[in-house]
């Protein structure tokens, strides 16, 4: 039989510095996970080096984005900063979840290294069944929701009717439960008609033909006649018609999306990182819910086109 002999603890990795390492330099390692040189001096290059990969450490924080409480970050490896908004350089990399709010203010932020949250809702599935259901409606041509390398693409037909594509959660969760959602959207071809809807957030069911007719909802917004991310709500009570971000979206490029739902009299809307629309107090104090995760496209009866990439939409929920 085998033998094993250890040779240290798992969370601590040697590596020879190919370059000088300050002390508490974040480092990406071999396998993808992050690092943090704990030494008490800085390294020289070929000095036998110590990488932590677990515990909670005070990282630098991207300038004018906030960091919500149990967050997923990213580590920006040309600015050596952590931002809350995924990275797609070619350097940069997931580096673990926040402890703790960040204001846009401030400079630094705790995060726990290499843990990633949980979430009971998404698009892509979790443990447990956290998925949903697509619905198309149509009376001719062929709107379509197809998955394709870990992406959701929702796309109208240029065919002149009405037309409706949705993703729905499964898994519900009450309006109570220190809800957040966390969602990757892109528009990929632009609708060119005002009457072409886009809503990303929660609700408390879907619709055949109007988002607005859903009894409860918390959402971003897009208009098709315009570049404007807006958002909006309605408790049953109080209705909030949409409101501009003054943020825009433009074809071809992924915004990120965060709803904060810990207080639900208030609401909080954040685009890429930055909480937008502050001046308005968007309220669910009324709804009963349970709420659901939702991806919801409309159309009226006219030949707009319009393709919708969304490749993360989920939701965690905290006591």
């Amino acid at each position: 039989m085998a033998e094993a002999t250890i040779l240290r603890e798992r969370h601590d990795m040697r590596l020879t510095a190919a370059a000088a390492i300050a002390s508490g330099e974040v480092y990406q390692l071999p396998d993808g996970r992050a690092g943090v040189y704990c030494g008490l001096n800085a390294a020289s290059s070929g000095d036998r080096v110590k990488f932590a990969t677990s515990g909670q450490f005070t990282v630098a924080k991207a300038s004018n984005v906030e960091v919500i409480d149990g967050a997923p970050l990213w580590w920006d490896h040309s600015a050596n900063a952590a931002t809350p908004v995924p990275q797609f350089g070619s350097r940069d990399f997931f580096i673990g979840s926040a402890v703790g709010d960040a204001a846009a203010s401030a400079s630094t932020c705790v995060v726990n290294l290499n843990v990633k949250p949980e979430y009971i809702v998404d698009i892509n599935g979790v443990i447990g069944g956290g998925g949903g259901d697509t619905v198309t409606v149509q009376t001719t041509g062929s709107p379509s929701v197809v998955s394709r390398g870990g992406m959701t693409i929702f796309a109208f037909d240029t065919t002149a009717e009405a037309q409706k594509v949705d993703w729905l959660s499964r898994r519900s969760f009450d309006v109570a439960s220190n809800w957040i959602l966390e969602a990757m959207v892109e528009v990929a071809t632009a609708p060119n008609n005002v009457a072409a809807d886009v809503d990303i957030g929660v609700a408390s069911g879907t619709h055949a033909s109007d988002f607005e007719s859903i009894a409860e909802f918390a959402a971003i917004h897009l208009d098709g006649g315009d570049t404007n991310i807006d958002a909006h709500s309605d408790d049953g009570t109080t209705d909030v018609a949409p409101v501009d971000t003054t943020i825009d979206w433009t074809a071809g490029t992924p915004f990120h999306i965060a709803i904060d739902g810990r207080d639900h009299t208030n609401v909080k809307f954040y685009v890429n990182g930055v909480r937008v629309a502050s001046g308005t107090t968007f309220k669910l104090t009324a709804a009963s819910g349970p709420l659901k995760a939702i991806f919801h496209a409309e159309k009226g009866a006219n030949s707009t086109p319009g393709v919708f990439e969304v490749d993360m939409l989920r939701v965690r929920i905290q006591e």
